[in-house]
């Protein structure tokens, strides 16, 4: 043998023993590795999360709040515009009430009546009877079919 086989054949051994000593600690690492359970903790505490978390939480949802509230504006309403409406709307269910008492009753007349700032048409029709309303102010016009029985 000559210095450069022996050379070789002790490369070559070495290199096995590193190759097996690096086998040897992956299989041996790969046993002492412990995994732990994942657990999921809710962050909202009205879903289980830490109530200490509330504050942080409302204080984000106000920052990103971009709505502007618009209550200030009904606050400040005139209380006889209020009373009108609520005069209007007390009146128009007493008499959707007499309607149909007397629609479902005796019998029902028709004709057109005032009330207000609304004008209602009551007609028999093909499918029911028609009730149209008309809010003289805005011009808007709504028609209610009640269906014979």
């Amino acid at each position: 043998m000559n210095t450069r086989d022996k050379i070789t054949g002790s490369s070559k051994s070495g290199l096995l023993k590193r190759m097996a000593l690096i086998i040897w600690l992956l299989v041996v690492h790969s046993f002492c590795m412990l995994a732990q359970d994942f657990v999921y903790q809710p962050i909202n505490p009205a879903f289980g999360g830490n109530y200490f978390n509330y504050q942080w939480l409302l204080a984000s949802a106000q920052v990103q709040n971009s709505y502007e509230n618009k209550k200030s504006d009904t606050a400040q309403r005139d209380p006889l515009l209020e009373f009108k409406d609520n005069l209007n709307r007390n009146i128009l269910g007493q008499l959707s009430r007499n309607l149909m008492r007397n629609y479902f009753g005796e019998g029902m007349t028709q004709g057109q009546y005032n009330v207000g700032s609304y004008e209602i048409e009551i007609a028999p029709g093909p499918d029911g009877l028609n009730i149209v309303i008309l809010d003289t102010t805005t011009g808007d016009k709504t028609t209610v079919t009640v269906p014979y029985y």
